[in-house]
C-alpha cells in the first residue's frame, strides 16, 4: 500500500480528481491534504471525501518539523503538489528525496519560475503568441519548476484563443494524464 500526501493552495479540482482516480484501488490512498490556505475550497473537497487535512503556516513550514512530522505520522510515501504556491524547504525535501512531484499548467521550461501559475502562465502563452501549450510534470528541487521532467503533454493554442481557452484545454490534460503519471511513478 502506497500512501499520498496532496498539498494545494486553492480550489483543488487536481486533488479531488486524483483521490477519485484512486478511490478504488486498493493499492493505493490518499493519507491526507495539505494546505498552507486556511480559506481554500480544497479543504472542503477534502472533508467530502473523507480524507484528513492539515493546515499550516508558512512558519510551521519554513522553520519547524511539524509537517514532516505529520507526514511521517500518516506513513506518507509519496507526495503531489497539486496547486500548491509554496517552495519547498529543503527539510522536507532530504526526507522525501526523489517522492515529491509538482504540475505545472505549461511546458516547462518556458513560464516557469515564482509568480508562473494559473491565469499567470496563460495569460503569458497568449501574450507571446505560442502555438503550443501544456502540462509539466516534473520532481520537486529546491528552485520552481526547474526539477527534473518527468512527464508533458501538450496542446494547440489557437490564434483567437483567450487565456481562459487555455486554461480550459491545460485543465483537460491535468485531469486525464495527472493521476496516471502519479499511479506509474508509484
Amino acid at each position: 500500500m502506497k500512501r499520498i500526501a496532496l498539498f494545494a493552495s486553492g480550489s483543488g479540482t487536481n486533488v479531488e480528481n486524483i483521490a477519485l482516480y484512486f478511490k478504488n484501488n486498493s493499492n493505493v490512498e490518499i493519507a491526507s491534504v495539505l494546505t498552507n490556505n486556511p480559506n481554500a475550497f480544497v479543504l472542503n473537497r477534502a472533508e467530502k471525501l473523507k480524507i484528513p487535512s492539515l493546515v499550516f503556516s508558512k512558519s510551521d513550514f519554513k522553520e519547524t518539523s511539524i509537517v514532516v512530522d505529520y507526514l511521517k505520522e500518516k506513513r506518507v510515501d509519496f507526495i503531489v503538489l497539486a496547486g500548491f504556491l509554496w517552495l519547498i524547504p529543503t527539510s522536507l525535501l532530504k526526507e522525501f528525496a526523489g517522492r515529491i512531484i509538482n504540475i505545472h499548467p505549461a511546458l516547462l521550461p518556458k513560464y516557469g519560475g515564482k509568480g508562473m501559475y494559473g491565469m499567470n502562465v496563460h495569460k503569458s502563452v497568449v501574450e507571446n503568441q505560442e502555438t503550443e501549450s501544456g502540462i509539466t510534470i516534473h520532481l520537486v528541487s529546491e528552485k520552481y519548476d526547474e526539477g527534473e521532467i518527468v512527464f508533458q503533454a501538450k496542446c494547440a493554442v489557437e490564434p483567437d484563443d483567450t487565456a481562459e481557452d487555455v486554461a480550459n484545454k491545460v485543465h483537460k490534460l491535468e485531469y486525464e494524464h495527472f493521476p496516471k503519471i502519479i499511479e506509474q511513478l508509484l
